[in-house]
């Protein structure tokens, strides 16, 4: 079952807008939000030390779990056209199981 990890640069209004979008996707079962894991550190000796880091959008991590690599290609173009409309800025992360080439466009996994 492929998984998607999907990070949007945006505000909470975007993001739950492309919640809304994902869990209207037939086959989409799993979306969830999780906590950055990555702990952001401030260099004394930066130039930026000790300013605010709120002033710009928030970046949301959501996971997604598709049933096949079809599913998995169509939440990435949904997700694209989407992001594209609102302005955000969206990556993709995945597990190596849709898109990678492999012949499979079927969606028979």
């Amino acid at each position: 079952m492929p998984q998607l990890r999907i990070r949007i640069i945006g505000s909470e209004d975007d993001l739950r807008a492309v919640v809304d979008l994902l869990q209207s996707l037939e086959g989409i079962e799993h979306v969830e939000e999780v906590a950055d894991l990555m702990p952001h550190m401030d260099d004394e000796d930066s130039s930026s030390a000790g300013l605010s880091d709120d002033l710009g959008p928030g970046a949301h991590d959501i996971e997604v779990e598709a049933p096949n690599a079809y599913t998995a290609r169509r939440v990435r173009q949904a997700v694209e056209e989407l992001a594209w409309r609102l302005g955000v800025v969206v990556e993709f992360e995945h597990d190596g199981l849709w898109g990678d080439g492999d012949g499979e466009e079927d969606g028979k996994d």
